[in-house]
């Protein structure tokens, strides 16, 4: 479960309800965090150890409909989407990364807007020279509720 951002819900509140221009644009990228971060921002992120951002854009191609059935335009009830392409971050290289246990959703590479936030369904330690750390499809779930 994911929570939205203070960010989106003030653009989201404007444009659907006066009519205000938003933009989304369509570039995402996932983040992670060893802290949690919250609807305003803040957590710590990982950073050093050849550490980025993975960059999974909006599209019908790497987010399923709320049926998560595919492509085709959203029509369930759960007001769900889920990551519908690997999401995979570099290889630690340097440092360590440390204990994962949250992920962001931002609108930039680096500093930009968050977007979603959510803890992890389990806590990862990701050390140096560890395998790159990926969300299988499926595992990355945005539900809007």
């Amino acid at each position: 479960m994911a929570a939205f951002s203070n960010y989106l819900e003030n653009a989201l509140v404007d444009h659907i309800m006066r009519a205000t221009a938003y933009t989304a644009g369509t570039t995402r990228y996932v983040a992670l965090f060893t802290a949690a971060p919250s609807d305003s921002g803040g957590g710590t992120e990982v950073s050093g150890g050849a550490y980025a951002r993975a960059q999974l854009d909006a599209s019908t191609t790497n987010w399923t409909n709320t049926q998560a059935s595919g492509s085709g335009a959203s029509s369930g009830t759960g007001g769900a989407t889920q990551n519908n392409a690997i999401v995979t971050f570099p290889t630690p290289s340097g440092a360590n990364w440390g204990v994962i246990t949250h992920f962001g959703i931002f609108d930039a590479s680096t500093s930009g807007n968050l977007l979603f936030h959510g803890a992890l369904t389990a806590s990862k330690t990701v050390n140096d020279g560890d395998a790159a750390p990926t969300f299988p499809v499926g595992t990355l779930v945005i539900t809007l509720a």
